[in-house]
């Protein structure tokens, strides 16, 4: 029950990070056919017409941070950040086990850090109500809660793996590598 939800959580994320990137490439797509029309009324009337989204670039800054702050948990649990095991795999078993560990443990230690902090960021911002600079005043703890939701549920996904690692289980990110040296190998 607790796996399925946990599972359901991460790719959940991993659809919305890919919603927001979709999301990016609908304001540039839109804002770049505003500016040829407003070149060809240029050329045709003389005038422009003066089309644009109002604070589209800090809209698609918004969103990118969200993209990929969402992204990391899902990321990871499919076998896709860089991990470079040249050292862990000259290694005697026992050895990568323990390496592995104090690694979950270090990151599950510095994700909760950094989630700690981004909270209170979030928060200070929800308090003395800062806006963006742009044309559209958008309250700051908005675009900061994709941060914080990003970290937040990187902290458990590294959680999560630290303690399967504890019991024996396998971690997320080996079964993927497992799988890919099992069909390079065929």
């Amino acid at each position: 029950m607790i796996r399925n939800t946990l599972d359901s959580l991460y790719k959940g994320a991993g659809w919305l990070a890919a919603l927001f990137l979709s999301a990016i490439c609908l304001l540039v797509v839109c804002q770049v056919v505003f500016n040829v029309v407003d070149r060809l009324s240029t050329l045709i009337t003389g005038t422009a017409i003066g089309l644009t989204i109002p604070s589209y670039s800090d809209f698609t800054g918004f969103f990118l941070a969200a993209a990929s702050f969402l992204a990391l948990t899902y990321t990871m649990r499919s076998g896709h950040h860089i991990r470079v095991t040249l050292i862990r795999s000259n290694l005697p078993h026992w050895m990568q086990e323990i390496l592995e560990g104090w690694c979950l443990l270090f990151a599950s230690a510095t994700s909760a850090y950094f989630t700690y902090y981004t909270a209170n960021l979030v928060y200070e911002s929800y308090i003395y109500h800062d806006l963006s600079s742009g044309m559209i005043a958008i309250p700051i703890w908005i675009p900061q809660a994709s941060m914080l939701i990003g970290l937040a549920l990187l902290t458990i996904s590294l959680s999560d793996d630290l303690l399967c690692h504890i019991c024996g289980k396998p971690v997320s990110y080996n079964k993927n590598l497992e799988e890919f040296a099992q069909s390079i190998n065929e």
